[in-house]
């Protein structure tokens, strides 16, 4: 029976969705030819799932991003004479262990209650959590915040990953969440135009000086209004529902990660899809990430020599910081849609060993060369280079785990490798502060160790499993 076409609950649609929305066709999916572009075996429904899931990423990423370009500023703010570096490292590392409970405890719910409903939870916490980040007033409140929005950041994805993979087509299924992953570049960018506009309106003293960062923040709490679109129209997965009648999630009643890791081939396919995830996720937290820090370095030392005055370096330096996290995040997003395709043409396995080593490559030359901003298309290539496995990770992961545990294992692929990239930021605040004290490139040459974990992550492909044109596990 044909699923309803509900109309779409938020207007506001990622720019790449919208050829989506005018060649989905109204037939059944089986009229159209097995070898027709992937779009065109998807019926409205399909596109609304799509966007909404999308959209919970897109904010989602948005989130981090504000953090990731506003942590040193507000970190200055918090706790003036203190290294905002080192203190943005352990916010950042507390994040992300808020980020990988959260995944563990709501891809187990995910898998127990259903992906829409919690998705509709998750998408409320990282709102009002990122909201009440405005209101910090030290660094530990700041931290603590931060845990939270980052409990609602890491389960977000992996039930959103696991709705669309059940939801679409199998035709369908690569691309469509090729798409999502590619969406979350959109927050990213639009995180970094925000972070422009407020610190040309700092520059200007509409917004207190040294302040905007909280503004930031402000903005990061308005998902808040997707949860209305994932509250009113979407619906849980029919592969789930199907699964639930059967009395089987009944049967897997409790928390269920002793499950995944009791059984072949599932304990297997866990433990490698955690390595090749952390692999990416301290690639991007422990060292890219880190880009606003750098700009802002090569910046301050720019307008220095120019005798700009000190109280005007600041606000600048933050704009050149957003403007470059822009370039990043316009190379992330061509990267995770040219691996989306990749990896449909060449295999996850290939596809995973191609984005590490430019992943490799392009973070050791950037960190080392980026000196000036006309060296800026550096950035973008780091960016479609660390990105890329992302894009991967969305594909494959989902296709690793059968029903009852694809939430479960997806989250802990991602999570349980949080926990590990947790060490990341404070292992490169540690080296640029420690081993590599008193040298004038510290920050670099620290992001250029850490970038060892691309070599790591490279090691581990040829034991994966291939997926590539099976169908989902059931």
């Amino acid at each position: 029976m044909r699923e309803s076409a509900p109309e779409f609950a938020c207007g506001i649609v990622p720019a790449e969705l919208a050829p989506l929305l005018m060649t989905v066709r109204n037939e059944p999916a089986a009229a159209v030819p097995s070898n027709a572009p992937w779009w065109r075996h998807l019926e409205r429904y399909h596109v609304f799932v799509l966007v909404v899931a999308a959209l919970g990423w897109v904010f989602d990423c948005m989130d981090q991003q504000l953090f990731a370009i506003s942590r040193s500023r507000a970190m200055a703010a918090l706790a003036p004479g203190e290294d905002p570096l080192r203190l943005g490292g352990y916010a950042t590392s507390i994040f992300l262990v808020g980020w990988a409970a959260g995944g563990l405890f709501f891809g187990m719910l995910g898998d127990r209650i259903g992906r829409a409903r919690t998705m509709l939870i998750t998408i409320l916490v990282y709102s009002v959590c990122t909201g009440l980040s405005a209101l910090s007033t030290g660094f530990w409140d700041f931290a603590g915040y931060r845990f939270l929005t980052g409990l609602g950041v890491g389960g977000e994805f992996a039930v959103g990953v696991a709705l669309v993979a059940e939801v679409m087509p199998e035709r369908a299924r690569a691309g469509a969440l090729g798409v999502l992953q590619s969406a979350s570049a959109l927050g990213n960018i639009a995180a970094a135009s925000m972070g422009m506009f407020f610190a040309g309106l700092e520059a200007q003293g509409v917004v207190e000086q040294g302040q905007s960062w909280r503004w930031l923040f402000v903005v990061g709490s308005l998902p808040a209004l997707l949860a209305l679109a994932v509250r009113t129209r979407l619906r849980e997965p029919q592969r789930w529902l199907d699964l639930k009648a059967s009395g089987r999630i009944a049967q897997h009643s409790s928390f269920t990660f002793g499950e995944l890791l009791a059984a072949q081939p599932w304990r297997r396919h866990a433990i490698l899809g955690l390595l090749l995830a952390c692999t990416g996720v301290i690639g991007l937290w422990g060292i890219g990430f880190f880009m606003p820090e750098l700009t802002r370095g090569v910046l301050t030392a720019h307008y220095t020599e120019l005798g700009i005055p000190a109280g005007e370096i600041g606000p600048k330096a933050d704009r050149g910081a957003s403007w470059v996290q822009l370039v990043l995040q316009c190379g992330a997003f061509t990267g995770m849609l040219a691996f989306s395709w990749i990896t449909q043409r060449i295999g996850r396995r290939r596809a995973l060993a191609l984005a590490f080593t430019l992943g490799f490559v392009s973070t050791v030359t950037t960190f080392w060369f980026f000196r000036e901003l006309g060296q800026v298309w550096l950035v973008f290539l780091m960016g479609f280079g660390q990105f890329g496995a992302f894009a991967v990770y969305t594909i494959y992961l989902p296709e690793l785990f059968p029903t009852h545990l694809r939430s479960t294992g997806t989250s802990f692929c991602y999570n349980v490798g949080r926990f590990a990239a947790a060490f990341g930021p404070s292992a490169l605040a540690w080296l640029k502060t420690d081993v590599y004290a008193g040298h004038p490139d510290a920050l670099r040459l620290a992001g250029i160790t850490m970038s060892a974990v691309f070599l790591l992550g490279l090691l581990v492909v040829p034991f994966a499993p291939e997926t590539r044109g099976k169908p989902l596990p059931d």
